[in-house]
């Protein structure tokens, strides 16, 4: 049991009725989720509005309701609470509820369109292998310092989030490191967590099904950084022409990064490989084993916050060296025949301009460059054709293929992606629906020196078709097929 007014301190309470109660015995926003003596939260949500489902709550037994407008008939034993907004107040109740645990951690969250994943995940390794104990939130997987923890959300639900946080101080980490997504910050999921950092990575066109305007997206990235409090840090990709937009309201300590210009932190690829590059960064040289530009930024983050966290420079650089790319982000694999597979997350037009454009820069004139793509269903439409056209401007040949097609048939999506094409390029463009025989006819097509992206999916391991997630693993397929060619 928790007393109902240490759990509303630092939430303004706008208004009261009904009954006085003392205590309850767990928060709840969901309402099949609630049991005898708890309070519920009545949030707003994108299509669902909690203050519906308050008759429901108080059936199950709720005794606190805690709202944005009292219902019309009210229960003489229940207590009412009005507050501006429900979603901030469940954030800051559920942290209440598990002791405010991020407090007693020092939290960094990484958001922007891409390289959230890998700069979070690697900080989480950096740490790890500076001896400390740390905790991971990310779209990949979450760990509690040794112990892995599967991911539903980017960001989880705040009950889900502060329950986690409460896990890591438990196991005794000292630092978290998180991926904040823009759903999360415009939903207020976010809300009651103490941030003693943030970084942002790059902001291109993505989630448009759900923001509308790239300027609300912009917005919900902000949000972030409008809200860290004074001592934490805000680190900034200033090569992003939102990178400094980031910094305009925040009351954090400001630090940039770049590879163009002046920055705090501040780096250079001198050399590229298929297996790794040569960077210099503030001054200093180190040898990575990551490709690519958009991963010299993500490394470069991973730097710049680690120091800031008050780290050794030259150690850091030590343990950069060590670090290995996280699953599904350029992931290579090396068929016997010659040629190289790239397993790659990249699943908006930028993020595969990026990675497609680092392949060609180690490649050369060397091989040539096959693309396996798709684009997800019931999502934004508009970024299909872009996709089409960035795969195959950067291949000498691409295979369209499927990748969630969710609740949509899979050949609509192929053609909406064809429809950026025009007939010069279509000529060295397959569309292929089955993912599976996409990927085999891609190894088919290869030869030795040559590089074949499997784009789109990276980590995940399904196929999500009619509401139905089907196993699948880009990685799997891949190593099947070069088992094929070893027999």
């Amino acid at each position: 049991m928790k007393n109902v007014e240490e759990l509303l301190s630092g939430i303004t309470v706008v208004e009261r009725k009904g009954a006085a109660v003392s205590e309850v015995s767990g928060v709840e926003s969901d309402s099949r989720q609630v049991k005898p003596g708890y309070l519920f939260v009545a949030v707003r949500g994108a299509s669902v509005d909690g203050h519906t489902f308050i008759p429901q709550a108080m059936a199950q037994g709720a005794k606190v309701i805690v709202c944005e407008e009292f219902p019309t008939e009210l229960n003489g034993e229940v207590s009412y609470i009005k507050v501006d907004d429900s979603a901030v107040a469940f954030g800051m109740l559920a942290s209440a509820w598990y002791g405010n645990p991020s407090r007693e951690l020092t939290l960094v969250g990484v958001t922007g369109t891409n390289g959230k994943t890998t700069t979070a995940t690697l900080l989480y390794e950096m740490f790890r292998s500076l001896g400390y104990k740390a905790g991971l939130l990310s779209t990949v997987c979450n760990y509690i310092d040794t112990v892995k923890v599967p991911a539903t959300h980017t960001t989880p639900d705040p009950l889900h989030l502060h329950r986690l946080l409460r896990e890591m101080v438990d196991a005794g980490c000292q630092y978290a490191f998180m991926e904040v997504s823009s759903h999360s910050a415009a939903q207020h999921r976010i809300a009651g967590l103490d941030f003693d950092g943030a970084i942002f990575t790059n902001l291109t066109r993505d989630h448009i099904d759900y923001h509308k305007t790239v300027e609300a997206y912009l917005k919900a990235k902000k949000s972030f950084f409008d809200g860290l409090p004074e001592g934490s840090f805000a680190l900034t990709n200033i090569d992003d022409k939102s990178g400094l937009v980031m910094l305009q309201n925040t009351r954090a300590e400001k630090h940039t990064y770049s590879l163009r210009t002046m920055a705090d932190f501040k780096a250079r690829i001198i050399e590229s490989r298929i297996d790794g590059m040569t960077l210099e960064i503030n001054g200093k040289t180190v040898e990575v084993m990551f490709v690519g530009k958009f991963n010299a930024y993500n490394l470069l983050a991973v730097y710049g916050a680690t120091c800031l966290l008050g780290q050794n420079p030259d150690e850091v650089l030590r343990k950069m060296s060590l670090l290995v790319p996280v699953a599904g982000r350029f992931q290579t694999l090396h068929s016997s025949r010659g040629y190289t597979v790239i397993v790659d997350y990249a699943h908006t037009p930028d993020a595969l301009n990026n990675v497609l454009t680092s392949i060609r820069e180690v490649l050369g004139n060397r091989g040539h460059i096959i693309t396996v793509v798709g684009a997800g269903g019931n999502r934004d439409k508009g970024k299909r054709p872009m996709m089409a056209r960035e795969a195959v401007n950067l291949s000498d040949r691409v295979i369209l293929t499927s990748d969630n097609p969710r609740f949509e048939n899979p050949n609509d999506i192929l053609n909406d992606m064809l429809a950026g094409l025009d007939a010069e390029q279509r000529r060295k463009t397959l569309t292929q629906v089955d993912r599976r025989e996409a990927i085999r006819t891609a190894t088919q097509f290869a030869n030795p020196g040559d590089v074949i992206l499997v784009a789109g999916k990276g980590h995940e391991d399904y196929q999500e078709i009619e509401g139905v997630k089907h196993h699948f693993d880009d990685k799997e397929e891949v190593e099947k097929l070069f088992a094929e060619e070893q027999a």
